[in-house]
């Protein structure tokens, strides 16, 4: 049973990770380094994505959006 909640927890933040990391790559942050880091901030073992949603995901803007 514990083994079941450990592998089902680790699959919910991989999928949060590769989440993060998509919506990095489709957003414009207004530099490369801005982009690096919030990429390498989401590789951060399970945190990384929470940080993601919680603080940066608003902050870059749809490459290719008009508004």
């Amino acid at each position: 049973m514990v083994a079941k909640v450990i592998i089902g927890a680790g699959i919910v933040f991989l999928l949060l990770t590769w989440w993060a990391v998509f919506d990095i790559s489709q957003k414009d942050f207004g530099s490369v380094l801005k982009k690096a880091l919030w990429g390498f901030t989401a590789l951060i073992p399970f945190l990384g994505p929470v940080i993601y949603f919680a603080t940066g995901y608003r902050k870059g803007k749809k490459v290719g959006s008009n508004s």
